[in-house]
C-alpha cells in the first residue's frame, strides 16, 4: 500500500513538472529540465538524512508532539526551512549558470523542477515511513506548495540573469520562501490533521503568486525579445478577463489623481476589526442555528475541523465587505487605502496573538495573506471609477 501511495502521489508531480515546462514560450530541453529534477530529488535525500542525524544528535523535531511549540517552531526555521529551500537552489544552479537559461522564465522553470524532484523524494519517504491517511492528505498538500515557493526565489533569479546583475531579488525572494515555507511545513507537517484547514488559503494564495510571477516573466521576455516596450494603462483595472501583471497591482496601489486619503486608512483599520469580528460571530450564530458544536475541535482529529472551517470562513468573509465599504463611503479611486488599514489591522491581529495566544499566530500568518487579497477585491468592487 505505501508503494501504491508513492506512485499516486508521484504521478501529479510529474504532471505538474510538464505543465510547466509547456508553459515556457521557448521550451528548455527535457533531459536539462529532468536533470535539474533528479538532482533536486538527490540532494532532498540527501538534506533528510542530515535532518535525521541532527534529529538524534539534539532530540529537536518539528512535530509539536515530540517538543514544546516553540522547539519545533525554532527547529523548523532555524535549519529545516532552510537547508530545504538551499538544497533546490543548489539543484538548479547548474542549469542557471548553462547556456540553456537565455531568458528571465526560465528560473521558474528550473526552479520549479527541482522543487518537484525535492517533493518526490519527500513524499516517497513520508508515505514509506507513515500509512495513515491523513500523511497522504499532508503530502498532497505539501506537493504544490513546494513549485509555489520555489517560484518565488526563481523568479529572482530569472531577472538577475535578464540585468545581467545580482539585485536584492534573489536574496530578498529567498528569505521569503523560507519564512513562508516554514510557516506552511509547520501547518501541514507539525501539528494535527485539524490543522490543515489553514493549509487551504495558504495554497490558493501561494498559487495566484506564482501564476503572476510566471506571467510577469513571461511578458518580459517576449519585451526583451521584441526590444520594446508596451505601454500598459492599469489604474482603473478596467479589464477583469485579462488578469494584470505585477505592475499593474503596483500602479492601482498608486494614487496619481489626490493625495492619500490617510484618513479612510485610519478608519479602515477600525472597519476591518468590525468585519473580523462581526464574521466571527456570524459564523457562531450560524454554528448554532445548525447545532454545530465547537467544543468537539481537536487538532489531532481530521474529523472536526468542519467547526474550524466554519469559523476561518466567516473570519475571511469580513474582508471583502470591509474593503468594499472603506472605498465606497470614502469615494476612493485607488486600492492603497483599503489595503493598508487591512494591512494593519492585520499587523495589530498578529501582534495580539503573539502576546496573548501564540498558538493562535501561525494561523494568523497563513491566512493574513489571503484576507489582504479579499480586502483589495472588495476595494475593487465598490471603487469610484476613474
Amino acid at each position: 500500500m505505501g508503494a501504491l501511495k508513492v506512485l499516486v502521489i508521484l504521478l501529479p508531480a510529474a504532471g505538474l513538472l510538464w505543465l510547466v515546462w509547456r508553459s515556457d514560450r521557448e521550451r528548455e530541453p527535457p533531459a536539462w529540465v529532468i536533470g535539474t529534477a533528479i538532482f533536486g530529488a538527490v540532494l532532498g535525500g540527501l538534506s533528510f538524512w542530515l535532518r535525521n542525524k541532527v534529529t538524534v544528535w539534539t532530540h529537536l523535531d518539528i512535530d509539536i508532539r515530540t517538543n514544546s511549540e516553540k522547539l519545533a517552531l525554532l527547529y523548523m526555521f532555524a535549519f529545516v526551512a532552510p537547508l530545504g529551500e538551499a538544497a533546490k537552489v543548489a539543484a538548479c544552479w547548474p542549469a542557471f549558470r548553462s547556456r540553456h537559461f537565455d531568458e528571465p522564465y526560465d528560473g521558474v522553470v528550473y526552479a520549479s523542477a527541482a522543487a518537484l524532484g525535492y517533493a518526490a523524494i519527500e513524499s516517497a519517504i513520508v508515505l514509506w515511513a507513515h500509512s495513515e491517511s491523513v500523511w497522504f492528505l499532508r503530502v498532497l498538500f505539501a506537493l504544490p506548495a513546494h513549485v509555489f515557493f520555489a517560484s518565488a526565489w526563481g523568479w529572482g533569479l530569472g531577472r538577475a540573469r535578464q540585468l545581467r546583475e545580482p539585485g536584492a531579488h534573489f536574496p530578498m525572494l529567498f528569505l521569503v520562501a523560507v519564512a513562508g515555507h516554514g510557516v506552511y511545513a509547520h501547518i501541514v507537517y507539525g501539528r494535527g490533521p485539524t490543522a490543515l484547514v489553514a493549509a487551504v488559503p495558504f495554497v490558493l494564495v501561494m498559487g495566484v503568486i506564482a501564476f503572476f510571477l510566471a506571467r510577469d516573466l513571461r511578458k518580459r521576455s517576449v519585451i526583451s525579445d521584441r526590444s520594446r516596450i508596451t505601454s500598459l494603462s492599469i489604474a482603473s483595472l478596467e479589464v477583469l478577463s485579462k488578469p494584470p501583471s505585477l505592475k499593474a497591482f503596483r500602479e492601482a496601489l498608486r494614487n496619481r489623481e489626490r493625495p492619500i486619503a490617510w484618513r479612510w486608512v485610519a478608519f479602515g483599520i477600525f472597519v476591518h476589526l468590525g468585519g473580523m469580528v462581526l464574521g466571527v460571530t456570524a459564523a457562531i450564530v450560524l454554528g448554532h442555528v445548525g447545532h454545530v458544536d465547537f467544543s468537539i475541535v481537536d487538532e489531532r482529529d481530521v474529523s472536526t475541523a468542519g467547526p474550524v472551517a466554519l469559523l476561518v470562513a466567516g473570519l475571511l468573509a469580513g474582508f471583502p465587505i470591509s474593503g468594499y465599504l472603506i472605498a465606497r463611503a470614502g469615494e476612493l479611486t485607488t486600492l492603497f487605502e483599503p489595503a493598508a488599514g487591512s494591512t494593519l489591522a492585520l499587523a495589530g491581529t498578529i501582534v495580539v496573538l503573539f502576546l496573548v495566544a501564540p498558538v493562535a499566530l501561525i494561523f494568523a500568518l497563513a491566512l493574513a495573506p489571503i484576507a489582504l487579497a479579499l480586502s483589495c477585491a472588495g476595494a475593487y468592487v465598490g471603487r469610484e471609477e476613474v
